[in-house]
């Protein structure tokens, strides 16, 4: 491929990036859901996502037509001095109304408080939600009741089972996801429907991205389906979760034997924001999280 973009030039993302991009995500460790290559190749449409190399960093660019922001940029410490020049470059070179940092892991932003110079707020809507494997699979104690009384009420009343995710269910899981967003109107919903994108771009280039995925059958018929990968070396991201919602306890049911066949060997689930919607923080809430992964709006002070 071409040679890297290097600051202060940059390029959209795009799939041929993966074999660039993705050594530099792992290297970092990341805890925070959006920094992985699949992640931000599914959802650069909402992004206007561009990336760069400014010297051993990878910066990343949402080049958004309400204002320009930039993510954590990836690569060792110190990054107290790119992420000054960075916010200097937005506000003097593309006179962003609002020059920030946004999705700043607690690991960077830990750094750039020491050194002075920058103030953060804590963004609690895009908080990410962080469950032990066992809990999630396991499903033990009083905390869990609820959700062990609606998988023992959809073992009763229907009869199902679980399969690993083939290239040969994607179009099933698309006509899935399809009717998910009838029933919700996703077009009355600017959020339902960049991330209908964002599931589309998943499953048309799953095997591309490397992603692992489960779904669940009733008589033959895809009912459910999960999506995610190794975040780092001891938690997986489940980046896409759909399931039919007139079934009750199908939810709890995809997520625990996803878990179960495919991640038994992880130490942590980390399952993503809420946005602010109060439906989906209470259902998040409900899995009992072991903690939630704080994430940080930056701005020079």
């Amino acid at each position: 491929m071409p040679s890297p973009p290097t600051f202060p030039e940059f390029k959209p993302l795009e799939l041929a990036d993966r074999e660039v991009l993705y050594p530099r995500f792992w290297a970092y460790q990341p805890v925070t859901s959006e920094l992985t290559f699949s992640n931000l190749f599914i959802w650069r449409g909402g992004y206007h996502l561009n990336w760069t190399l400014a010297e051993d960093f990878l910066v990343l660019l949402s080049d958004s037509p309400k204002g320009p922001w930039v993510f954590p940029p990836l690569g060792p410490s110190p990054r107290t001095a790119l992420c000054r020049r960075l916010l200097i470059w937005l506000k003097e070179v593309r006179l962003a109304p609002d020059p920030r940092l946004e999705r700043v892991d607690q690991r960077l932003w830990d750094e750039l408080a020491a050194a002075g110079g920058f103030a953060g707020e804590p963004m609690r809507d895009h908080f990410d939600y962080v469950y032990l494997t066992t809990d999630l699979i396991g499903l033990a104690g009083r905390k869990y009741h609820d959700k062990r009384n609606h998988l023992n009420s959809l073992r009763r009343t229907h009869r199902h089972a679980y399969e690993p995710l083939t290239t040969e269910h994607l179009g099933d899981c698309l006509e899935l996801a399809n009717k998910w967003c009838e029933i919700k109107r996703c077009e009355d919903d600017m959020n339902l429907m960049e991330e209908w994108q964002a599931v589309r771009e998943a499953l048309s280039h799953f095997p591309d991205l490397h992603l692992t995925g489960g779904a669940i059958f009733f008589e033959g018929r895809l009912e459910a389906f999960s999506v995610g990968e190794l975040l780092n070396a001891e938690t997986v991201v489940i980046h896409l979760e759909k399931a039919n919602p007139g079934i009750r306890g199908l939810y709890a049911a995809i997520n625990q034997a996803f878990l179960e066949d495919a991640w038994g060997k992880t130490t942590l689930v980390n399952r993503e924001q809420d946005l602010g919607e109060s439906g989906l923080r209470a259902a998040k809430l409900s899995y009992n999280p072991h903690h939630l992964e704080e994430k940080y709006t930056v701005r020079l002070a």
